[in-house]
């Protein structure tokens, strides 16, 4: 299989991430743009390590994909506290903090 593939597929997933982080109005819908781009690096990464075979770019693909867990994980507590606290889910409708 053609490694332009690959890269195609990871333009592509980083491309719709930046587009759904840019424009949303919904801190789960940034999140999930956020992952994209996340998995479109997992692609690149996977896809150095079929030029080497060795198996460096699956470890990292792999260290990524812990780090999103955490990433998500604190997003989400977040996300939960600042709805407690201001009864909205858009960005735009939180003002101020320091209340």
């Amino acid at each position: 299989m053609p490694y332009n593939i690959y890269f195609l597929v990871s333009i592509f997933l980083f491309s719709i991430g930046l587009f759904i982080t840019i424009t949303s109005k919904n801190f789960i819908k940034i999140l999930i743009g956020i992952e994209l781009i996340l998995n479109a690096s997992n692609v690149n990464l996977v896809a150095f390590d079929l030029f080497n075979n060795r198996m460096d770019g699956q470890m990292f693909a792999l260290f990524v994909i812990l780090i999103a867990v955490c990433e998500t994980a604190v997003a989400l507590a977040i996300i939960i506290k600042v709805y407690q606290h201001f009864k909205t889910m858009n960005p735009e409708m939180i003002h101020n903090f320091k209340n």
